[in-house]
């Protein structure tokens, strides 16, 4: 490891504050991680950064699980920002992570991020895993095999349409970057093992992209349904629910557009954009596990209307056995089953998104139908799969 990363670890209870130790440059081994059959294999992990709460951060918490003696590689670590199911882990951070806006939110310093990852090594790994959507996979893996699972190739250099969607000002930079970031992907695609793809979608991206084919292995749902749950301030049963973070792509504010149009049906838009002159939609951020829960179970059915390349909002939302209207593209088409567990939005209209939502609400739907459908996406299928792809790549 190279000389300004940095190693985190939790306190001696466990709690929210991390401790920084500064790596020298003789290197670090990976801790040998226990992996089926009583064998042990040397894994890894990477991600790209560690900064909020997203599907792909979900993720990463997984491949924990999996592979608990890991440690975690990642260019940027606010403990306070991510899931708190971090703390206290091994995690190595880059040079990046001394700078406080890079903490905040590292993509307005992306000119950066090649170099951040860069600047880590792994020594003694046999297999580096690595959770990437852009910068993980071009983390320098020495004589480890590396496996990536990608929740997409970079969207601000393949679909830079929909990632900068309603971000005018952001075009001109990223255009003049394009070019050098451009290289530095695809340099890192080329030392990748194996490519796991989260859906069908990216695993036709990841061979347009690079020419690579991918196997395909679903992510988990994030949120399991059994657990405590808390009734956030103010909300009271019978809305309608999205869950997203405030990007472009997301399409939160079609949304809100559309439902602005009918002041009786309520909206709760988790981690969405800011509700102007729409008083019948609730925007709620930085939510505990337990409060997204209960908003799963008490609504009347959760909408989508993002480019999602797999999206698990909707497996979560079916666990808690309530039915979905998404838009017919993307990851949606592998989870949604019409008429058995939502329904399709057609286009990116307001007409056809209230249309599916009446659709929603004039169908009756079986709870029971929708959970077994949710069954095929739990947390331990996922590791078991994972688990599998590790050994299969150390013994080469």
């Amino acid at each position: 490891m190279l000389n300004g990363a940095e190693r985190h670890h939790g306190g001696a209870t466990g709690g929210t504050g991390v401790r920084a130790v500064s790596v020298g440059s003789g290197g670090d081994s990976a801790v040998p991680a226990s992996v089926g059959r009583g064998s042990v294999v040397k894994v890894a992990l990477a991600h790209d950064y560690l900064t909020q709460q997203g599907g792909a951060e979900r993720v990463a918490l997984e491949l924990l699980k999996a592979f608990p003696q890991a440690p975690m590689y990642t260019t940027v670590f606010a403990p306070a920002r991510t899931f708190p199911g971090f703390t206290g882990r091994d995690v190595t951070t880059s040079w990046l992570n001394r700078v406080p806006a890079a903490r905040r939110d590292p993509r307005p310093l992306l000119p950066f991020l090649p170099s951040a990852i860069r600047s880590l090594h792994v020594a003694d790994a046999d297999v580096l895993l690595c959770s990437s959507s852009g910068w993980a996979h071009g983390l320098e893996a020495g004589s480890a095999v590396k496996v990536v699972y990608c929740h997409n190739p970079p969207r601000w250099l393949y679909q830079r349409d929909e990632y900068l969607s309603g971000q005018r000002r952001a075009r001109l930079p990223l255009s003049v970057l394009a070019r050098r970031l451009e290289r530095f992907d695809r340099r890192a695609a080329r030392s990748v093992h194996t490519y796991i793809a989260n859906s069908q979608v990216v695993a036709g991206r990841i061979m347009t992209t690079y020419g690579r084919e991918a196997q395909v292995i679903n992510p988990p749902r994030g949120l399991e349904p059994d657990g405590p749950e808390e009734q956030p301030q103010g909300v009271e049963p019978g809305y309608l629910l999205t869950v997203g973070r405030p990007r472009g792509y997301k399409n939160t504010g079609l949304l809100i557009k559309a439902l602005s149009a009918r002041p009786k049906d309520r909206l709760i838009a988790v981690g969405g954009e800011p509700a102007d002159a729409a008083p019948n939609v609730t925007v709620l951020r930085d939510l505990t596990d337990p409060q997204l829960r209960w908003l799963y179970r008490n609504c009347r059915a959760l909408v989508g209307i993002s480019y999602e390349d797999f999206g698990l909002t909707p497996p979560e939302a079916m666990a808690h056995g309530k039915p979905v209207a998404l838009l017919r593209a993307g990851g949606y088409l592998e989870t949604n089953v019409e008429g058995k567990t939502g329904v399709f939005i057609e286009t990116l209209t307001e007409r056809d998104v209230l249309s599916a939502i009446d659709d929603i609400d004039s169908t009756r739907w079986d709870s029971d139908s929708i959970r077994t459908h949710a069954s095929q996406w739990s947390p331990a299928a996922f590791r078991a799969r994972m688990i599998e792809i590790v050994e299969r790549a150390a013994r080469g």
